[in-house]
């Protein structure tokens, strides 16, 4: 039986525009905002170059519809969007069903999610490989995973970590910031 090539979509939101990939069993990829369409397709098709760019489905609408409005600052619950996460890791599997039970306005820490999930602090480390690996951020709210003492980590989408704390600041989460290496001698 011959495999269908996955279909995708490139939309615009207040954040920029954002890109989703979908399949007959879920949404396979979801590509953070960049400041134009032709970058978000290319980010795409450089992760699946397979995919046919097409209208989206109704249930992948809804979830077009639900990111445009999360980046309108709206409180969006996307624990209802049908994922496929086949051929991810067994382990990460469990990481991204933990992390989308974080909901709007909350953050954990890539050792927390260790520990949920029965793994002790060297699991921390593969936390923060599956959020690097996260075919579907946003939907797998990777931008709540923060370091420990709450310092911000790392981020792999467009942006980095400044999208990352933009993303937290939608949602009223607003990071301290990180103390000065150094106190001033206060002449």
């Amino acid at each position: 039986m011959a495999r269908i090539a996955p279909k995708y979509h490139v939309f615009e939101t207040a954040g920029g525009y954002c890109g989703i990939a979908w399949n007959g069993v879920g949404v396979v990829r979801f590509q953070l905002p960049t400041r134009s369409a032709e970058a978000t397709e290319r980010n795409l098709l450089r992760r699946m170059p397979d995919a046919e760019r097409t209208a989206p489905t109704p249930a992948v609408s809804e979830a077009i519809t639900a990111a445009k409005r999360y980046f309108n600052g709206e409180k969006i619950d996307f624990s209802d969007v049908r994922l496929d996460l086949d051929g991810q890791d067994e382990f990460f599997k469990q990481i991204y069903a933990a992390l989308r039970r974080v909901g709007w306005g909350h953050t954990t820490t890539y050792g927390t999610l260790a520990k949920e999930l029965g793994a002790g602090p060297e699991a921390a480390r593969d936390v923060g490989q599956a959020m690097a690996q996260n075919p579907v951020p946003l939907i797998i709210p990777c931008h709540r995973v923060l370091a420990a003492g709450g310092k911000v980590g790392g981020f792999s989408a467009p942006g980095g970590a400044t999208a990352k704390v933009q993303m937290l600041e939608l949602e009223g989460v607003h990071l301290r910031p990180p103390e000065p290496a150094q106190q001033s001698l206060g002449l």
